[in-house]
């Protein structure tokens, strides 16, 4: 079945295959993200989770934003090898050190962004109303916006953040409603 009933509520067939997905699914995915700190973690972790179950970085989230100081932008650009070692032995998040290097990089690219990371990535959410996907079959794994954001993000120095992993970030942050016809979430058209 395409999609799931739970607690009165029809969902997104996902967004009941583990109790942090039906709190994540409810409560956050699709939803309007801002803020420059908040955007970043959310570009991290979509970093992180490449290749892996996104199931795998909500369980991990806790210790990802105590051992990336809240992902406050500021702090992770100062980190230092000294705090590159400390993450390589930090099992609690997922110890990949191209991704680990890529976070560090990216907030110091994040500093660089004029007008902030909130204006650059909401820029390229698209514009007017689009169809909504009837099933998870339907929900693209990229856009032309995601293929536009990713390689503005390269070109200004980021790392890890191509076309399906900005497609994600959009999806999570609500730059799109990828949230099925008959899912509770699905905002009216």
């Amino acid at each position: 079945m395409e999609r799931t009933r739970g607690a009165d509520l029809v969902r997104c067939a996902w967004g009941e295959s583990a109790p942090e997905y039906v709190v994540y699914h409810d409560e956050e995915w699709g939803t309007p993200l801002h803020g420059d700190d908040a955007l970043f973690e959310r570009l991290c972790l979509e970093a992180f989770q490449s290749g892996l179950s996104w199931i795998t970085i909500l369980r991990k989230r806790p210790a990802f934003r105590a051992s990336f100081a809240g992902f406050a932008i500021d702090a992770v650009a100062a980190f230092t090898e000294d705090d590159e070692a400390r993450l390589m032995a930090d099992a609690g998040i997922v110890r990949n050190r191209a991704k680990i290097r890529a976070a560090i990089a990216n907030a110091r690219a994040a500093q660089q962004v004029p007008g902030g990371l909130d204006a650059l990535l909401w820029s390229f959410a698209p514009a007017g109303p689009r169809p909504r996907p009837a099933t998870l079959a339907d929900v693209p794994a990229t856009s032309p916006e995601s293929v536009a954001m990713a390689k503005e993000l390269k070109r200004r120095g980021f790392a890890f953040v191509g076309p399906t992993t900005a497609y994600a970030l959009m999806q999570a942050t609500g730059m799109v409603d990828d949230h099925v016809a008959d899912c509770f979430r699905a905002a009216p058209a």
